[in-house]
């Protein structure tokens, strides 16, 4: 089997949290490897989620311009190719960057132009997730929620609400998910994270997204593994990175991905944030195969979950499937 040759499906990639290490120098000279490695990579191992993200403005911080945004956006496509990957779902917080002067509005349109772009030229697909954060007001929340309904019919398809799980409450946010339920906009949620089953429950409960970004947790609560399984919300596992934050979770040994694959919960793998964890896909797989033995038939499956729960239109569904099942039935 090799990995590489494998196309991928990945649902759980932040845009700002992927800045490689040649992008970076483009975008500030004086940034040496050192201080790359020190300053956008977490430490290998966190206390908690708040450590981790720590790194994230070193990343969004040199993305404050059109010229940056796009660097940025080219930079994760060529990631993207290194792994084979077919389809992606790309997120960020438009409200991350606004400090040269761009509005949100001109925020997502260059994103999603340059997304555009990088589809034609690369033959990947790819959609946007717009991120509103834990420790925005209702108010910004809604505003991010609506950029989502504005550019519908672009490559902009979803919601998602990202940063301090534990740090911060739900309730400011139930309105902007509220907007998106009415507006029949497709809606994600990072929790299970930094918090156990009971910050899963509480998400699906208030925002009731279809996907939960992480939920490694969930495998604490027998109940709340049988919820997922029976009501199909997918799990968008990352890895590396759950081992990285996640106190409990100390080797790849421990991961609870297996576990959760076996009782039928649906899920796949992804990286999350390529810079603040110095990982790919390739590598994710490689784990995968060595830890768990996973073989084609477990990464097929896998991306044909992620398929199903992908926040795109059913004719570009059918034409993934269709790609995946030749490549890995050739492999077999």
């Amino acid at each position: 089997m090799d990995i590489k040759k494998l196309p991928k499906i990945e649902l759980h990639l932040h845009l700002d949290c992927s800045l490689s290490y040649d992008v970076v120098q483009i975008l500030d000279p004086r940034v040496t490897r050192e201080e790359y490695d020190h300053d956008f990579i977490a430490p290998a191992r966190c206390t908690n989620l708040a450590e981790f993200l720590r790194c994230a403005p070193r990343g969004f911080g040199l993305m404050q311009s059109a010229e940056s945004l796009t660097l940025v956006v080219e930079d994760l496509f060529r990631q993207l190719a290194a792994d084979n990957i077919i389809y992606a779902e790309i997120r960020f917080a438009p409200l991350l960057h606004l400090e040269g002067g761009l509005t949100p509005e001109q925020v997502v349109r260059i994103t999603d132009e340059a997304t555009a772009r990088m589809i034609s030229s690369t033959g990947i697909e790819a959609r946007l997730i717009l991120c509103t954060l834990r420790h925005y007001t209702a108010e910004q929340s809604l505003e991010t929620a609506k950029l989502v309904q504005q550019f519908k019919g672009t490559r902009v398809t979803a919601l998602d609400i990202a940063a301090d799980e534990a740090g911060f409450p739900l309730a400011p946010h139930v309105e902007a998910y509220r907007y998106a339920r009415e507006h029949n906009l497709f809606r994600t949620a990072h929790a299970g994270e930094a918090l156990g089953p009971e910050s899963v429950w509480e998400t699906l409960r208030l925002l009731a997204p279809t996907r939960i970004g992480h939920g490694t947790r969930s495998y604490e609560d027998s109940a709340l593994v049988e919820h997922l399984k029976q009501e199909r919300i997918h799990l968008e596992l990352c890895p590396t990175s759950n081992v990285q934050i996640i106190p409990s979770i100390e080797t790849w040994q421990q991961h609870p991905i297996d576990l959760l694959y076996r009782a039928g919960v649906p899920l796949n793998i992804n990286t999350d944030g390529r810079m603040c964890t110095p990982t790919n896909m390739n590598k994710e797989y490689e784990g995968m195969s060595s830890v768990f033995h996973w073989t084609t038939k477990e990464f097929l499956a896998t991306n044909l979950m992620a398929v199903e729960a992908a926040f795109c239109e059913e004719a570009l569904k059918t034409q993934l499937r269709s790609t995946l099942s030749t490549a890995y039935t050739q492999t077999t």
